[in-house]
């Protein structure tokens, strides 16, 4: 187990330079920091009635104040703090569906991380430049679950929730997949500047999605 761990961490310093990879462990450590937030949040609202009235139209605030905020160099700190204020926000939204059955919390977290870290692996270590083509099929499975979720109103089938379900599953897979070689190559264009919170937002994103769609 030792060797094949030494073998994955040679194999990423040798495929990535040493800007690529301080600039994706800035993604990671602000998407990390952005989940605990979200955890944060959710437990505080499932033992307090803070701020359930206008979740939607602060978190919306943070996310316009956050792409509003000017790339200067002194703005990082601003714009972190927006995105944990955000995540902080986010979980307070999903309590209600950390109440459907709080026991399945931690298994539902531990199978989304999972999950993310498989799939951003396999991107990781593809050829460069992939999976860039799945935006296309990313639109077009976006395109089917809307239709889904527009047909789900009116027909009440398992069926079709169920296909809703693993569409989205399946779509957000390939989010993470495309997203993470966007990331390596912004990162590559722009020789590893610190301008990464961006994409943070992007993978926190996807992830609190596909952690929805698991617990629906």
């Amino acid at each position: 187990m030792a060797a094949y761990i030494d073998n994955f961490l040679n194999s990423f310093n040798i495929k990535f330079d040493r800007n690529v990879r301080r600039y994706m462990k800035n993604v990671y450590t602000s998407l990390t920091m952005s989940v605990v937030a979200t955890s944060v949040g959710a437990y505080v609202c499932l033992f307090t009635s803070l701020l359930q009235g206008g979740l939607i139209s602060l978190g919306s605030g943070l996310v316009l104040g956050f792409f509003m905020t000017p790339d200067n160099g002194n703005s990082l700190g601003k714009q972190m703090g927006m995105l944990l204020g955000f995540a902080f926000l986010t979980g307070l939204g999903l309590s209600h569906l950390l109440q459907m059955d709080p026991a399945l919390v931690p298994s539902d977290l531990v199978i989304t991380s999972a999950v993310f870290a498989c799939f951003t692996g396999a991107a990781l270590y593809a050829p460069d430049g992939q999976y860039l083509n799945l935006g296309d099929t990313c639109m077009s499975e976006l395109s089917t679950i809307l239709f889904l979720e527009l047909l789900i109103i009116f027909f009440k089938s398992q069926l079709l929730i169920r296909a809703h379900r693993y569409i989205g599953l399946a779509f957000f897979c390939r989010c993470i997949m495309r997203t993470t070689q966007v990331i390596v190559r912004k990162a590559r264009a722009r020789n590893g500047d610190r301008y990464f919170i961006e994409y943070s937002l992007d993978l926190f994103i996807i992830f609190v999605a596909f952690l929805v769609i698991l617990r629906e």
